[in-house]
């Protein structure tokens, strides 16, 4: 993985707030929001359906940033820096696994998996290299030419992974990675993640899939926008 600064805090998060502008008035989605992980921790997020989670994991990944409160990750404050900085410490640092898989349609597998390397301008035989190994780790060698239409949703979501870890990043998020999936496919996509557990990565992974939540290291539920050990 990267060489990143040595720093134990992976992410450290203080008074994370988000509110949204509506005809009715300010819709509040995160309220104070405090929470750290450590480098290497696993951390599973639950929460009922429109409670913050995805709001959160977008902040934490630079997508969005909070209305108020500080964000540090790997020591940098996220919520001051420009969408340039963002972009490229994003790229460089951060793998994030979006619910919807988000692959783009027109690209094969390959070209999927290997776009996030090409925006950094790597050597092509770095990227055939690592393309090949992040297949072989997926198990989808046999399907790098194919397009996501042609892919069932837990090749997709695969994809999706392989496509997250293109880069090396140390920090990977992951919205309900299995939240679309049948059980035996969705034990895939575990075994994924406990591998990256194993490698020494920091995981944040927004589930309700007890397979998941065992993995963990630490949980929390987020309510009412409002983060909380997830047995208080």
């Amino acid at each position: 993985m990267k060489e990143l600064k040595p720093i134990k805090q992976a992410i450290l998060a203080s008074g994370l707030c988000k509110t949204y502008e509506a005809s009715f008035g300010k819709i509040t989605v995160l309220d104070g929001v405090e929470f750290e992980v450590d480098e290497g921790e696993f951390m599973v997020l639950s929460g009922p359906s429109g409670s913050g989670k995805t709001t959160l994991l977008n902040i934490i990944s630079g997508v969005d940033k909070p209305t108020s409160g500080e964000l540090l990750v790997y020591g940098e404050n996220l919520t001051d820096k420009s969408e340039d900085f963002l972009s490229n410490f994003r790229c460089n640092n951060v793998g994030y696994v979006f619910q919807s898989y988000n692959l783009v349609s027109t690209l094969t597998v390959a070209e999927n998996i290997a776009f996030p390397m090409e925006w950094l301008k790597k050597p092509r035989a770095t990227i055939e290299d690592r393309l090949e190994e992040l297949l072989d780790i997926v198990g989808l060698g046999e399907r790098a030419e194919h397009f996501p239409f042609q892919l069932s949703g837990g090749e997709q979501q695969r994809v999706a992974f392989a496509r997250a870890l293109a880069n090396d990043p140390p920090l990977v998020l992951a919205d309900e990675p299995t939240g679309n999936l049948d059980q035996k496919t969705g034990a895939k996509i575990v075994e994924i993640l406990e591998k990256l557990r194993k490698d020494g990565r920091t995981l944040v992974v927004v589930t309700h899939d007890p397979q998941i939540s065992t993995l963990a290291d630490k949980s929390f539920c987020l309510e009412s926008g409002k983060l909380m050990g997830a047995n208080e």
